[in-house]
């Protein structure tokens, strides 16, 4: 019986060229899904025409187009700036946080289409095939999920010729092999020569932000407003989520501010020489961990900040359709009931710095904060305060200090 497979499909060489192999070597029925999560910004419906067009010309039995922009940005990306989710402190989760939207509707078009499986076109040592399979058997353990390219031994080149051969149009050339993705959060681009850690990243390989010798002359101040922890509004605009990102991306990163280049500890083990270009998206966490500065009681926040890496690495490691992600969303959620306000953010050639911030509710004080006239800090309570807070270590000293450090003789002292 022929089997019908629903295939993520990105529009790019692999799953161009596994919709025809599928089909070549399969006998498969294949479905190829589009989900835009904000790919290409501006993107018309002319651009997703000529997508469609190449998985149709490549055998597809349909291919469809889902958007999903607007969806991604307020069920997954809102949750990461509250969680002012950096996977290893930098990272802010490009990819990892697209899975588990396409994932969804990857199931929805399974279940649409009847089909017997669905199929991703992630390689074998990559972290993306982890969070694709892990998410689509939490949600729809029935289905088969397939993995082509780890399996059919094809190298980049292989593709290429593959594609060459059959017709199956592609952008990718061996002059310029980089794999590329993108949503509304940033650009991850790999391969070609960044594989080497100590060659710089080319110019070329850069669209949303430019080089900081071109950044503008006069530097700019821009205020992004928050409410409960999302992001609403671009100086006193009220703007989607889905919209400011990009345009976040245009202003902030002519200044050259929003490149990554890291080498990241991969889920399968390995090391990887990754480059990001991020800008609307650290802005916009940079602006809201600032924020919470004002905002959350310290105890509080010492306790967020210690949950935050391990949101991220929840989400890079697949995990996002878990019981520890919804638990730690509960808690971060409980943590922004008051993070209202606005932050102001300078920009000058290579950076972004915020430069004011305010809340409404927020916990700076200027009448305990003060040194002038409008002090109202009781001083008087200090000495006491001191006194005990230094009672253990006083104690300490006088019973078990010695007078000189005890310096541990090494093996040729006499």
């Amino acid at each position: 019986m022929t089997k019908r497979i629903v295939l993520a499909y990105s529009g790019g060489l692999d799953t161009s060229v596994l919709v025809h192999w599928m089909q070549s070597e399969w006998s498969a029925e294949v479905i190829a899904l589009a989900v835009d999560v904000g790919q290409v910004p501006g993107a018309d419906q002319a651009y997703w025409d000529e997508i469609l067009a190449r998985a149709t010309t490549a055998g597809a039995l349909e291919a469809r187009v889902v958007d999903a922009r607007e969806e991604y940005a307020n069920r997954f990306v809102a949750n990461a700036i509250k969680a002012n989710a950096l996977y290893e402190g930098k990272y802010p989760l490009v990819s990892a946080l697209s899975r588990p939207v396409i994932a969804r509707h990857l199931v929805a078009a399974a279940r649409e289409f009847s089909a017997d499986a669905v199929a991703h076109g992630c390689t074998g040592k990559g972290n993306d095939q982890v969070r694709f399979e892990v998410a689509l058997r939490t949600l729809a353990p029935d289905l088969e999920v397939l993995a082509p390219v780890r399996t059919w031994g094809f190298s980049r080149r292989d593709s290429i010729e593959y594609a060459a051969l059959h017709a199956i149009p592609i952008t990718v050339t061996e002059d310029k092999p980089y794999s590329v993705d993108e949503n509304i959060v940033g650009r991850a681009i790999e391969c070609g020569a960044m594989e080497d850690p100590w060659v710089a990243p080319p110019e070329s390989i850069f669209e949303r932000t430019g080089a900081v010798s071109s950044a503008p002359d006069q530097p700019r101040e821009i205020v992004i407003g928050f409410e409960r922890g999302i992001p609403v509004s671009l100086d006193g605009m009220p703007t989607p989520l889905h919209l400011l990102l990009p345009e976040l991306d245009g202003i902030v990163g002519a200044y050259g501010f929003g490149r990554i280049d890291m080498v990241e500890n991969r889920r399968v083990g390995i090391k990887s020489r990754e480059v990001y270009e991020c800008p609307g998206a650290l802005a916009l966490i940079l602006a809201h961990a600032d924020l919470e500065s004002i905002t959350l009681e310290r105890d509080l926040a010492r306790e967020k900040s210690h949950l935050e890496p391990r949101y991220a690495e929840t989400i890079y490691d697949g995990l996002w359709y878990s019981p520890l992600r919804e638990a730690l969303d509960a808690f971060i959620d409980s943590t922004q009931r008051h993070v209202t306000g606005e932050v102001r953010l300078k920009l000058e050639a290579g950076q972004c710095v915020v430069v004011g911030r305010r809340a409404e509710r927020g916990l700076y004080d200027f009448s305990l904060a003060t040194y002038e006239d409008a002090d109202a800090f009781r001083h008087e309570d200090a000495a006491g305060f001191v006194r005990l807070w230094g009672l253990s270590v006083e104690t300490w000293a006088k019973k078990q200090r010695t007078e000189e450090p005890v310096v541990p003789r090494g093996r040729n002292d006499g």
